[in-house]
């Protein structure tokens, strides 16, 4: 019986895939990935980043490769997650102001190390309508804007979820409504 299990292993191990194979075989989906990296970004220099944070996690994770299955759409797998991780990541960092309208972020010129005058009128116009609103709703939004969660919000305030996530759209709105005025149009 052991005789039998000892043939399975060195049966399994001749069946792995070496390191060489291993590049051989990545280097050969070099141009198909490319493409698809292009499909996926429509820029020739984040096409490239791509597919060389493809390699490296392949590299990185050789050991996670199944022997006999697909190697060309574990690469493919790799490439796209990688895509939609960093597109994912890129969103958050863009959407930093208080939700989705873009028309109150404030508007810092990139080609200035400093703020310009009417950005800080903005802001403290801004914080001075937030001080405006009522303890109902500026505590739940201050708290949100401080970075708690919804959830923390609600338990720390005793208020059913429901209503943190209501009061905090709310003020947003009225926010939104109140500095109309003050955005750069």
């Amino acid at each position: 019986m052991f005789e039998v299990l000892k043939k399975e292993n060195r049966t399994q191990k001749d069946k792995a895939m070496t390191q060489v194979q291993f590049n051989t075989k990545l280097l050969g989906l070099k141009d198909r990935l490319l493409y698809y990296a292009l499909s996926l970004t429509s820029d020739p220099d984040k096409a490239n980043d791509l597919l060389q944070e493809t390699f490296l996690k392949a590299l990185s994770y050789k050991d996670k490769f199944t022997q006999n299955t697909n190697f060309s759409a574990w690469v493919h797998t790799i490439m796209k997650n990688t895509f939609i991780n960093d597109y994912r990541k890129k969103i958050k960092a863009r959407n930093t102001f208080y939700g989705s309208n873009n028309e109150l972020h404030l508007k810092f010129s990139k080609s200035k190390m400093y703020p310009s005058p009417d950005s800080f009128f903005n802001s403290k116009e801004i914080v001075k309508q937030i001080n405006s609103l009522t303890d109902e709703y500026r505590v739940p939004f201050q708290m949100f804007l401080d970075g708690y969660k919804y959830k923390e919000i609600a338990e720390h305030l005793a208020l059913p979820l429901g209503t943190v996530k209501s009061r905090i759209f709310f003020t947003r709105k009225k926010l939104e409504k109140s500095l109309y005025e003050f955005v750069d149009k």
